[in-house]
């Protein structure tokens, strides 16, 4: 049926036999991870690369959770052979993980499953019949180009009475502050030494991926992290400084795309 429809398609084209039968050969670009080969007579019809990007893998393990995996990102999307069934090039893919040793971490048995090796995070979905299409997560340390400015937070708590504190960063869905927020902390600290009567309020955000409650405690424990930080750290008085988690309540832009969650994953200083 495919043939018939391409074929159809190059005498309603009048093409070459060259042209239709480039139509067949990898985008432009494209080529296969060297994690995974293709199912064989399979050809590239869409990629795409970044080098530092999230992507979430949804319905992971017994609960369903979301998991948000930061690193270099690859998306591969493939045309079926004509003579394949979307079961056969499920199996085998499934088969090569398995011998592979990755880890199962979903398989819905209709051509939907992740699968997970170390830092390596691989999304595999088998249309049923044309297609099918990998999303390639490779974690790597987040870098943090945009750090918090002791003039600038300053300036914001008095224009506005709160201010976005860029650098303060956290693992997906742990409240620990990371070691890469020390520059954004340290000034955060100086602003609060210039200013011996500033006291704040440190709220936690998150994006709106999973429950509500379990939101609002993970950014009240990450807003109390950042204080036991400052207290411990930077020698800043506990009096001045109040932690406080709003969860998802509060965006700064819309949930339905990752830079927007990116966004809403912050953490403000709000003038007590």
């Amino acid at each position: 049926m495919k043939s018939i429809r391409l074929m159809l398609l190059c005498l309603a084209l009048a093409c070459a036999p060259a042209i239709c039968a480039a139509q067949t050969q990898d985008a432009n670009g494209c080529k296969d991870s060297p994690l995974i080969a293709r199912f064989p007579g399979s050809y590239i019809t869409e990629c795409d690369d970044k080098p530092d990007f999230s992507y979430t893998f949804s319905g992971l393990g017994a609960k369903q959770e979301d998991k948000a995996v930061e690193g270099e990102y690859h998306y591969i999307y493939y045309n079926e052979p004509e003579t394949a069934s979307w079961a056969q090039v499920n199996r085998n893919l499934v088969t090569a993980f398995k011998t592979a040793g990755y880890t199962f971490l979903k398989n819905n048995g209709q051509g939907q499953f992740t699968v997970q090796m170390g830092r390596t995070w691989i999304e595999a979905d088998v249309n049923h019949g044309t297609n099918y299409q990998f999303h390639i997560v490779v974690e790597t340390p987040l870098t943090q180009d945009v750090v918090a400015n002791a003039a600038e937070l300053g300036s914001g708590l008095t224009g506005t009475g709160h201010v976005v504190v860029p650098g303060i960063l956290f693992d997906t869905g742990k409240a620990d502050v990371k070691p890469e927020s020390a520059p954004a902390l340290q000034e955060v600290a100086k602003l609060l030494k210039q200013n011996l009567a500033l006291k704040v309020y440190v709220v936690g955000h998150t994006d709106n991926v999973g429950v509500p409650a379990a939101n609002i405690d993970l950014s009240k424990r990450r807003a109390a992290s950042v204080v036991q930080a400052l207290t411990t750290q930077y020698g800043i008085s506990a009096l001045r400084l109040a932690p406080y988690g709003d969860g998802p309540y509060a965006p700064v832009a819309s949930n339905d795309s990752e830079d927007g969650r990116t966004l809403n994953r912050r953490v403000e200083l709000v003038k007590q």
